[in-house]
């Protein structure tokens, strides 16, 4: 047992270095996820039905995009994606290529997330405001996002943990990571207590992530 663990820490190197790609992979991803993810899902939202910007066609076209992009497996979209990662990133290899795919996934699974945390709304406090003249700018900003703003970070919180899982399909195009390290040398170098080792970070890292979600949250529901 101790020369397996012994095993472990004569990998610590590689232990940092697929920690530091890991980070590269969920940061990038969440933060386009985020940005980009709850554009398109405030888009979405508002063309539906009875809503600011109401557009039937529009919001079926994009219920329609985000539910296909959300169901295509992301291993063949990662492969998929390669020849506009190499464009993008100027390689398919390594965690900024893997973050390519990784983003364009959580762009459209943060989009519906977004757009299910606005339906919490009521539809009354729209309402309101509209009555009282305010501009639909003001509307979003501070009315339907500082209405969800707890639970939109429990929704980041499910984003960020999602990337994290996705990102151990980042070695099959070279991208690194906690996950990788886990398949390179915990199967197939047989090598179980490495296999271990990943399973207890990465069960930290969830726990870490989720708990600082949670507290965060809490703090922020005024209701």
């Amino acid at each position: 047992m101790n020369e397996g663990w012994d095993s472990v820490w004569a990998l610590k190197d590689e232990f940092i270095q697929a920690i530091q790609d890991t980070a590269i992979m969920v940061g990038v991803a969440s933060t386009v996820g985020i940005i980009f993810g709850g554009a398109l899902g405030i888009w979405l939202y508002l063309s539906g039905d009875k809503q600011l910007f109401q557009n039937r066609g529009l919001n079926a076209v994009l219920n329609w995009i985000i539910s296909f992009m959300r169901a295509f497996p992301f291993v063949i979209l990662m492969i998929a994606l390669m020849p506009v990662t190499r464009a993008i990133v100027g390689t398919s290899f390594g965690p900024l290529a893997a973050s390519v795919a990784l983003s364009l996934a959580a762009i459209f699974y943060f989009a519906r997330l977004m757009e299910q945390n606005l339906n919490e709304v009521p539809r009354g406090v729209i309402e309101a405001a509209e009555a009282m003249g305010t501009p639909p700018r003001q509307i979003i900003t501070k009315v339907l996002l500082n209405e969800t703003r707890s639970g939109l970070v429990l929704s980041i919180t499910m984003l960020v943990i999602a990337v994290l899982g996705e990102s151990a399909a980042a070695g099959l195009i070279g991208g690194g990571g906690i996950g990788d390290l886990g398949i390179r040398y915990g199967h197939q170098r047989y090598m179980p207590e490495v296999m271990y080792a990943v399973l207890i970070l990465l069960t930290a890292i969830v726990i870490v992530i989720q708990t600082t979600g949670n507290k965060l949250s809490k703090a922020l529901n005024k209701r």
